[in-house]
C-alpha cells in the first residue's frame, strides 16, 4: 500500500467528489486547516469500501453468495475469497471462477503490487500476463477516475486474508476481448456532481448496469436495445429476467418519479428482506449491496437513465 499512500500527498483532494465526502473531509480537519495523513488514509479506504461493496460490485462477485436467501445474500466471512462460478448462465462458453482478491500471499493477491492490481481492474491483465474474461467488467472500470481506482485498491488491501484456492477457468471457444476506451487513468475525469446527468452516467458505468440490463444475441450485447433488460439468469431453482430500465413509459421506467426510483433501493435496506428463501421468485440483483448506495448517487443514476433512448421491450421478470 506504500505507493498509494505516497500518491495521497499529491492528489487526495480529488477523491472527495460528492457532498458527503466534502463533509467527511471537513470534519477531519485539524486546527491548522489541513487533514492529517492518518485521516486521509482512512477516508481513502472508506471511499474504496463504498465503491467495492455498493457501487462496483467487487465484493458481490468475489465472495460466496447464498441463493437460499433472497438476492443471493453474501455469506459472512467469505468476502473476497472468490470461487463464485460463472458459466452458461452468464452466456460464457465454458466456466470462469471469480478470483481470490484477499491479501493472502499463496492463493490471493498478497504478493501483487499496486500496479498489478490496477492492471487487473482497469485492463483485465493478471500479474502472470493472462487476460481476464470480460465477465469481469474491466472495460467499465477502465473509464473510472484514478482517485476511485486507487481507493478500491486501498480497501482491497484491508480485506482479511483467505487461503481459498480458486480453480482455473475453462473456455470451450475463443472469445473476442473488448477494446478499452482509456489508455491511462490520468486522463479519466469524474464529472462534477453539479451535473447530475454526467455524474449519473459515471456511476452507471462504475456499477456496470449495462452488462446485466442489456439483452444479448449470439453472445453479443444488442447495443441498439441497451438498458432494455431481458438478460436471462437460470440458476436451476429459479429463472429471472432483468428489468427494462430505459425511460419507455409502457415497458420501462418512464412513469417512475425520482422518489419511486429511490424508494425501490431504500426498500431493500431492511436486513429482514434477505432472511428467507423466496424460491422461484428470487433475484440475481445484489440488492443487499446496491441498496446501500448513497441516495445522491441513486438519484444521479435516475437522472442519467432518463436521458437514454427509450426502448419498448416488455420483460417477463419470472418466465416460469
Amino acid at each position: 500500500m506504500k505507493n498509494i499512500i505516497n500518491w495521497i500527498f499529491v492528489g487526495l483532494v480529488a477523491i472527495f467528489s460528492t457532498a458527503s465526502f466534502f463533509t467527511s473531509c471537513n470534519s477531519n480537519e485539524s486546527s491548522s486547516g489541513k487533514t492529517d495523513n492518518k485521516d486521509s488514509v482512512k477516508l481513502l479506504v472508506e471511499r474504496g469500501k463504498y465503491l467495492a461493496h455498493d457501487v462496483c460490485g467487487c465484493i458481490n462477485c468475489h465472495s460466496q453468495r447464498d441463493y437460499n436467501k433472497f438476492s443471493g445474500h453474501i455469506v459472512p466471512g467469505s468476502e473476497g475469497k472468490g470461487g463464485e462460478v460463472f458459466n452458461e448462465i452468464y452466456a460464457i462458453p465454458g466456466v470462469v471462477f471469480a478470483r481470490n482478491i484477499t491479501p493472502d500471499t499463496t492463493n490471493g493477491i498478497g504478493k501483487w503490487t499496486d500496479e498489478d492490481i490496477i492492471n487487473a481492474i482497469t485492463k483485465g491483465i493478471r500479474k502472470n500476463g493472462d487476460t481476464l474474461y470480460p465477465i469481469m467488467p474491466y472495460p467499465h472500470y477502465n473509464q473510472m477516475s484514478k482517485e476511485d481506482i486507487y481507493s478500491i485498491v486501498a480497501y482491497i488491501r484491508t480485506l482479511k486474508p483467505n487461503n481459498n484456492k480458486v480453480p482455473d477457468r475453462y473456455l470451450s471457444a475463443p472469445i473476442a476481448y473488448p477494446v478499452l476506451k482509456s489508455n491511462s487513468l490520468e486522463s479519466n475525469i469524474k464529472p462534477d456532481v453539479s451535473d447530475m446527468v454526467k455524474y449519473g452516467a459515471y456511476v452507471v458505468n462504475s456499477a456496470a448496469c449495462m452488462d446485466c440490463h442489456t439483452p444479448m444475441e449470439n453472445g453479443k450485447y444488442k447495443m441498439d436495445e441497451v438498458f432494455s433488460g431481458g438478460f436471462t439468469f437460470n440458476l436451476g431453482t429459479f429463472i429471472a429476467n432483468t428489468a427494462n430500465i430505459t425511460p419507455d413509459s409502457l415497458t420501462g421506467i418512464g412513469k417512475w418519479t425520482e422518489e419511486m426510483f429511490l424508494e425501490k433501493f431504500k426498500g431493500y435496506r431492511d436486513p429482514a428482506r434477505f432472511a428467507s428463501n423466496p424460491g422461484k421468485l428470487n433475484s440475481i440483483m445484489p440488492w443487499s449491496l446496491f441498496s446501500k448506495m448513497d441516495d445522491f448517487d441513486i438519484k444521479a443514476i435516475y437522472s442519467y437513465l432518463r436521458t437514454v433512448k427509450p426502448v419498448k421491450h416488455l420483460v417477463e421478470k419470472y418466465p416460469k
